[in-house]
Parts: C-alpha cells; structure tokens; sequence
C-alpha cells in the first residue's frame, strides 16, 4: 500500500522537483544580491608612491623583514564579486599622506583599487603600512667571481676568472647597505677547456651568507651584470716537491736525509709556465729559509704553504691541500735510517681469531755502526718481532723488538702502528 502512494504520480513529482530547481536558479541570478568578500595581500605587494618626496631629503623608505598581511574587503553585487581575484587588486601608499616623517616608524595610509568598484566598497585592514626612513648610502664592492659546483672539462682547471667591471657601486639605505658582505658573479664551466667570456648576473650575500634577491628593490647596482673571462689551464701530476734548509747541525751529527709529505702534487699551469717547469725537472722547491737546522742535533719537521712557493701562473689543483710536511732528519755522524720491510717482523702470540696488518710497508730503524763500517750492514739479518699477547681489535702503536748483526746497534727504540681485526668467517660459513 505504502509502495503505491510512493509510485502514484511519478513522473509529475519529478518535474515538480524538476521545475522547482529551474525557479530557484532563474530566482538566484536574476536577483543579484549585494555581498561582501575579503582578500588576504601579502604586506610586501604595497607600492610605495611618491619617494622622490623623502628622496630630496637623501633618505629612503623600508618595509619591515616581514610585513603584515594586508586585508581588503569589497562590497559589491555577488556576480561582480565572484570574478574579483587578487590580481584585481592594487595596493598603494602614498607618502605624501603620511601625517608625519618624522614619527618612527612613519604610518603611511594604505589604498586599495580595484576596476568596477567604488573606493567607498573597499575597506583596508590595517589602515596604514609602517615604514621606516634611512640615510640612504653608497659604496663600492669587488665582484667576486666563481664556477660554483661545475666543473671543466678532463684535464683541466680554471686557471684565472676576471669580472669587468671589477667592482661595482649600490646605493640603499643604510642598515641594509652595511649588511653586504660580497658580491658574486657565478658562470657555468661544466665540460669546458677553452677560454671564454659572458655575461653574469650579479648575487649580492649578506653577512650570514644568505642571497639579498628578496630586497633588491632597495639596492640600486649600477652595472646589473658584469662581462667574466675564464681561462682553463692543463693539469699536470706527478710533479715533485724538493726542500732546501740552511745552517748545520751541531757538531757530531749529520743531515741523514730531507723529505716531504706529500713528495708529488698535482698542479695546474699556463702552457709556458708547465714548460718552465718541465725545465726545472717538475720539481717544485721549498727555499731554504724556511728551514733552519742550526745546532739541532734531532729531526726537525715543520709544515709549509705550497702555496707560497708556486712559481707564476701555476696553482695547485682543485681538492689539493695547500700544505707540506718538510722532514730533515738529523742523525749521529757513523748512523743511518733503513726502511725494515714489514713482512719481515714476526708476530707472536697473535689470537687465533685475529689478523694483524702494518699501517705501512716499511718500518724506519736507524742504526749505528760501534765496530766496522756501515757499508757491511745487511737488512736481511735484522730479527723483528712483536708480541701481540691479549691484544684485542682496535689500532695500536706497539714497540717493536729488533736484533741487529753484530757490531751494530739501534740509536732509538723501534715502534709500529698495527691495527688488529677480526678473521671473517665467511668460508667456515660456507662449507
């Protein structure tokens, strides 16, 4: 019965709802009824006008970092209202409203435009934006000039970079001005071995080493861009590095040796300076007056910049470090250092779960000769060993125990540095 009450008049219920529907939209957009709708603006999107009215006063107008937000609300016939966007919307403020300069912050009234709509619709909120007067300043910068992360291409450095102009002026207000701390020019080198100049935008850093792109409406630059000539140099390895020293040793003692850690660097140079290099058998020299061995009767070491003794147009490649260990060793005349092969120490009481490795090839002994000459000293009859009981993993500098041929004896005590693992047990694993 209920399903028949339902069903009864079908079709007429539906074009009832049907022709119900039609009159509420004909009703909706016929009757056109006043609303309101806000917009939120960010606070930076307001257009100072008329600066040139403190611009005569050798002052200049700032925002605050971080502005508020500007709200508009606009009072208008709903279908205008819905094509309004905020790109519709213009946001001004004029100086010369400002009810004083000399407040600080100085309050600026805010006005709001928008096509088709009476200024009397539009309400601003805040009313006024907070600006702050500088001295405006100026100064000059050097434009310094880099590759980024981009690298040349196989072979090559970037051997010089050169920015024309070479400095440049800014002008803006005072606080933002002293906050420079650089100005940097950055081309692209990827891949490249040829020389070439191009034009380079110029990124002003601020002291934290953050970009000041977000305030360069402030900054007047008066060259944008400046013109960068690279120039590519070709590596060259294995090139060796001598020292010199000056004075002596005192009196019973001798030079045994002169060496330095790295002995080979690799360098980067102009195609006449690699072959003045050549010439000098690709050897790069550390003078002697950094070196002064005067009375020493130990070994002297002592760190040097590479740097300040590279010969013109050459420099060190990228990734290098620019320091040298020199080492004289300094011996007791009758001495000498031998390199004892590692290979050649015993070890002794080594667990049975554990493996030993040299931290090098070669440990110095340095001996001297109390009967015979040291020309009769054999390396091969040299004992070593050391003696590994209840060591565990982990890296250690050990002495080393160390017999030498009769008529010879040792001028100092002989260490190594070992590290200590464990055996893998992978092929146990595996049978």
């Amino acid at each position: 019965m209920k399903k028949t009450k339902l069903t009864r008049n079908f079709t007429l219920k539906i074009m009832s709802v049907f022709i119900g529907f039609l009159i509420w939209f004909i009703v909706v957009n016929v009757d056109n009824p006043v609303s309101s709708k806000s917009i939120t603006i960010a606070g930076e999107n307001v257009e100072l006008q008329n600066t040139a009215y403190v611009d005569s006063a050798n002052m200049m107008c700032m925002q605050d970092d971080d502005p508020d937000p500007i709200r508009v609300t606009i009072t208008g016939e709903r279908r205008l209202l819905s094509r309004i966007t905020q790109t519709n919307i213009t946001l001004t403020a004029d100086l010369q409203q400002a009810g004083s300069l000399d407040t600080d912050p100085v309050m600026v009234p805010i006005t709001a435009s928008c096509p088709g709509i009476s200024p009397e619709n539009i309400k601003v909120t805040p009313q006024y934006l907070s600006v702050r007067l500088e001295e405006k300043v100026t100064q000059e910068f050097l434009v310094n000039v880099n590759y980024g992360s981009s690298q040349p291409g196989k072979g090559y450095e970037v051997g010089s970079q050169t920015a024309s102009p070479e400095k440049v002026k800014i002008t803006g207000p005072k606080s933002l001005v002293n906050k420079i701390d650089k100005v940097n020019a950055t081309v692209d080198v990827d891949g490249r071995t040829k020389d070439f100049s191009e034009e380079a935008e110029l990124n002003i850093i601020d002291k934290n080493q953050d970009s000041l792109a977000g305030r360069m409406a402030y900054l007047t630059i008066d060259n944008t861009k400046v013109v960068v000539t690279t120039k590519f140099w070709k590596i060259r390895t294995g090139v060796n590095i001598g020292a010199d020293y000056v004075g002596v040793p005192a009196d019973g003692y001798q030079v045994e040796s002169v060496t330095t850690v790295p002995d080979t660097v690799s360098i980067a140079g102009t195609d006449e300076a690699l072959e003045t290099l050549k010439q000098n058998d690709n050897t790069i020299w550390i003078g002697g007056t950094d070196i002064d061995i005067t009375g020493e009767t130990t070994d002297i070491e002592k760190k040097v910049s590479l740097k300040d003794v590279l010969p013109e147009d050459v420099k060190l490649t990228s990734g290098t470090s620019e320091d040298v260990w020199v080492k004289v060793s300094i011996l007791p005349i009758g001495s000498h250092s031998y390199g004892l092969p590692s290979n050649q120490v015993t070890v002794d009481n080594l667990a049975d779960n554990l493996l030993v490795t040299f931290g090098t090839d070669k440990i110095e002994i340095r001996v001297k000769a109390t009967a015979g000459e040291l020309d009769d000293f054999n390396l091969d009859e040299v004992k070593a060993s050391v003696d590994l009981k209840d060591m565990e993993v982990g890296s250690y500098q050990i002495p080393v125990t160390v017999k030498l041929p009769k008529g010879f004896e040792l001028l100092d005590d002989v260490v190594a540095d070992v590290t200590i693992s464990e055996v893998s047990n992978s092929d146990t694993n595996n049978e």
